[in-house]
């Protein structure tokens, strides 16, 4: 048995089914006209050729449009399958164009380069560059195109791979900006070596007498004069050569009296001429005697001491510097070769580093290097003045040393730095 749908129920279903296409078809519209919709023309509000360079327009190849009074040009870089190439579509009145009634020309402008021209031949639906766009793609693009009689001018710039760095961030990093011209550029020899200290004024301190030390008045790390006092020692061995010195000096005296009363007797015919050159002989030999004894305390740099204590020494500095060794304390029994002090004048180091026998040929007296400091920032200027004669067997290495000036006292023995030293000089008209 089969059922019957009433004719009034049918009707009400077409009408409901028929009410809803309606009402999907109204709101459709309503949201494709609220819309945007991606255009191949640019605005041209504005009547100029160039387009904004802030918000660029995308064509429908995907490079960038560039409208004027109706006329359309998309520029696109082509990458698939082949080199990097310029291909230019053309557009009128939003609607594709032949190609070939479009003559352009495109000058690509990189930092620090001559322009770049490409010229374009038709190819298909586009305009093929004949060159190709080198990487990295970072530039200033002006486009001249004719077509239908007129002639039209955009410009763009593209920015890929740059790093933009204030004034602030150029100073911390060292980078300088300067002028192209004319210079002298140098090869380099790359070297490692290490401060040390100037031995041509350096000076090893001993005693020169045995003794005990009294007192110490200078400690390592201390600046010191020349002729400063650096300790006290009482040596009996000095007491002995100062009484030596003070005999000669009274005997000296004596006989000068005794000369001058026996050439008076002599000369009044008083006493014989023999008695007069005895005493002149012995005036001779108290002068030797007397000679001697100053020469013993010269050497040992010990006169008369003013406090008139025989057995007083004072070790001095025989230069300006500043003590970098000390090794004597009060009460020690010194011998006289022990090396109590070490003295050195700063204002000047050595610098010795190794050559290897390949570099030996490049390196020569007089040549100037500079010199970093790897422990801080600091850099000054040297002079070869050594390069060893002798290739060592083991290491087949050769020495050398540039003198370095060291007024601050930066430049401390025991640092390690590295020296680059010119090895060679070109003049360049450009540099």
């Amino acid at each position: 048995m089969k059922s019957v749908i009433p004719k009034s129920a049918f009707l009400s279903r077409q009408v409901l089914s028929i009410g809803l296409i309606i009402l999907i078809g109204f709101f459709g519209a309503v949201y494709i006209l609220g819309t945007d919709t991606a255009k191949p023309t640019g605005d041209s509000e504005h009547g100029d050729d160039q387009q904004p360079a802030d918000e660029p327009q995308k064509g429908p190849h995907g490079g960038r449009l560039f409208t004027a009074d109706g006329y359309g040009l998309e520029l696109t870089i082509f990458e698939q399958g082949a080199e990097p190439q310029f291909r230019i579509y053309t557009f009128q009145d939003e609607k594709p164009t032949d190609p070939g009634r479009t003559k352009v020309s495109v000058s690509l402008e990189r930092i620090g380069r001559a322009p770049q021209i490409f010229n374009f031949t038709r190819e298909n639906d586009y305009l093929k560059g004949d060159a190709v766009v080198e990487e990295p793609h970072s530039f200033a693009v002006k486009i001249t195109a004719q077509s239908g009689g007129k002639s039209h001018a955009f410009n763009f710039e593209q920015v890929e791979a740059r790093v933009a760095m204030t004034d602030a961030q150029l100073k911390i990093n060292g980078v300088e900006i300067a002028t192209a011209g004319p210079a002298r550029i140098k090869t380099a020899l790359q070297l490692i070596g290490e401060i040390q200290l100037n031995q041509d004024r350096t000076v090893r301190i001993v005693p020169r007498l045995g003794g005990v030390v009294e007192s110490v008045s200078a400690s390592a790390g201390d600046q010191v004069r020349k002729g400063q006092v650096l300790a006290v020692v009482s040596s009996q061995a000095l007491a002995d050569q100062r009484s030596e010195f003070l005999a000669a000096q009274k005997r000296l005296v004596l006989a000068r009296t005794t000369l001058e009363r026996e050439k008076q007797l002599w000369e009044e015919k008083i006493s014989a001429e023999q008695d007069y050159l005895q005493a002149l002989q012995t005036l001779q030999e108290a002068e030797i005697g007397e000679q001697s004894a100053r020469q013993k305390l010269a050497v040992l740099d010990a006169g008369l001491p003013a406090s008139g204590i025989l057995t007083h020494y004072e070790i001095r500095s025989p230069i300006d510097g500043v003590i970098t060794d000390k090794q004597i304390a009060t009460g020690e029994v010194l011998k006289e070769d022990a090396e109590i002090y070490t003295v050195a004048d700063l204002s000047t180091v050595w610098v010795e580093m190794t050559v290897y026998a390949q570099d030996l040929n490049v390196v020569r007296t007089g040549q100037e290097a500079q010199v970093k400091v790897t422990a801080f920032n600091a850099e000054a200027t040297g002079t070869l003045f050594y390069v060893g004669a002798v290739v060592g067997d083991q290491t087949r290495t050769a020495k050398a040393r540039l003198i370095l000036p060291n007024p601050e006292g930066i430049w401390r023995p025991g640092l390690t730095v590295d020296v680059s030293l010119v090895a060679d000089e070109i003049e360049v008209p450009v540099a």
